[in-house]
């Protein structure tokens, strides 16, 4: 069987550019060499595109450093990428892309734009999917249609923040303290704050403009924090729901990859009920907004209730060692490189092939 060749892309100028470098590590680990000759690509924080030639210059950064660049063109009859390495210029056909990127430029539908246009067949949700997810108040507006209990919200734009005064006191007669303060648009928590009061309050907002120009603001919610994951195209089917156990006061970037004592716990004490209510709901969002491929849906179980409360919805979640998407499918029986091999055949499912 002739090899078919996959282009993975990671980094990006997002604030999860070295997530998604340990993401692409792990998923190029689990790539088949028997069936996948694998081409590497990596984006820098400014966006310089580079050929790569190890996942070890990925893993100890040295591939930032490299000379020759890496391009996917946009041309749907090359199908190409296209090398140029000290002024020469080669052309290498790809089958397929894997972008493994987090965020912005990468999750939110502009790296599935260029790929719908150059017509490669690609892993994960397409260009609607992501857009709509990334965006959180976005999010919120199609779970709301959905009647999908959430956090109520107020939406706010940067440069509503000139009137500081009048912006804070429309968020304080909607929402009672304290509210969680997020970028509409940033991933892995960056820019997330909680606030207890207005000079907190105040600080959040600030911090969060500094990552997106719209910012949500939304009620807090105590509860117990559970991810599901999706997988799939047509057949898109839910696994089991796990929970996570935050070192922080809340689930925020240190404490999901720098703090060791955040746990993850499959197979929660949950109620039957609860978990199918979580799955189901998990399954509506993921078709509402188009989904394809994957993506992990978190919500949160409420103390005092008990109630379902939909939180956000990843449509690239990470794929690093402690990362719940993958941990869900190997705990359901499915390995990281059966889990890999599947989304690269959802890929060319949805092209036809």
């Amino acid at each position: 069987m002739k090899r078919k060749t996959i282009a993975v892309i990671f980094g990006g100028q997002s604030s999860e550019h070295e997530i998604s470098c340990i993401s692409a590590a792990t998923i190029i680990d689990c790539i088949n060499p028997e069936y996948y000759r694998t081409v590497l690509i990596g984006i820098t924080k400014e966006g310089h595109w580079l050929k790569v030639n190890s996942v070890e210059e990925i893993r100890s950064g040295e591939w930032v450093r490299g000379v020759a660049e890496a391009v996917i063109s946009p041309d749907a009859t090359k199908k190409h990428i296209v090398v140029t390495d000290q002024g020469n210029v080669s052309y290498l056909s790809v089958d397929v892309v894997f972008p493994a990127l987090h965020g912005l430029y990468g999750e939110d539908g502009t790296i599935q734009g260029i790929l719908e246009l150059a017509k490669i067949p690609y892993v994960g949700c397409g260009v609607l999917a992501s857009a709509i997810s990334m965006d959180k108040i976005h999010t919120k507006l199609v779970a709301e249609t959905l009647g999908i209990r959430q956090a109520a919200f107020v939406p706010v734009a940067s440069r509503e923040l000139k009137a500081l005064d009048t912006i804070v006191a429309k968020i304080e007669e909607a929402l009672e303290y304290p509210v969680f303060v997020k970028p509409s648009n940033a991933g892995s928590s960056r820019g997330v704050s909680k606030a207890a009061d207005r000079d907190t309050l105040i600080e959040g907002l600030l911090e969060a403009a500094k990552h997106d120009k719209k910012i949500l603001v939304e009620e807090t919610i105590t509860g117990r924090e559970i991810e599901c994951a999706v997988l799939g195209g047509e057949d898109a089917h839910t696994s089991g729901i796990g929970e996570i156990v935050a070192a922080a006061a809340f689930y925020d970037y240190d404490a999901k990859y720098n703090n060791t004592e955040s746990k993850v716990i499959l197979d929660p004490d949950v109620p039957k009920e609860t978990v199918e209510e979580i799955r189901e709901t998990a399954l509506r969002i993921f078709k509402a907004v188009d989904g394809f491929g994957l993506s992990r849906v978190d919500f949160f179980i409420k103390s005092d209730t008990g109630e379902v409360v939909f939180n956000e919805i990843n449509t690239f979640p990470g794929f690093t060692d402690i990362s719940m998407y993958p941990m869900l499918w190997e705990n359901m029986g499915m390995s990281k490189p059966q889990l890999v091999e599947k989304l690269i055949q959802t890929a060319f499912a949805r092209c036809g092939e």
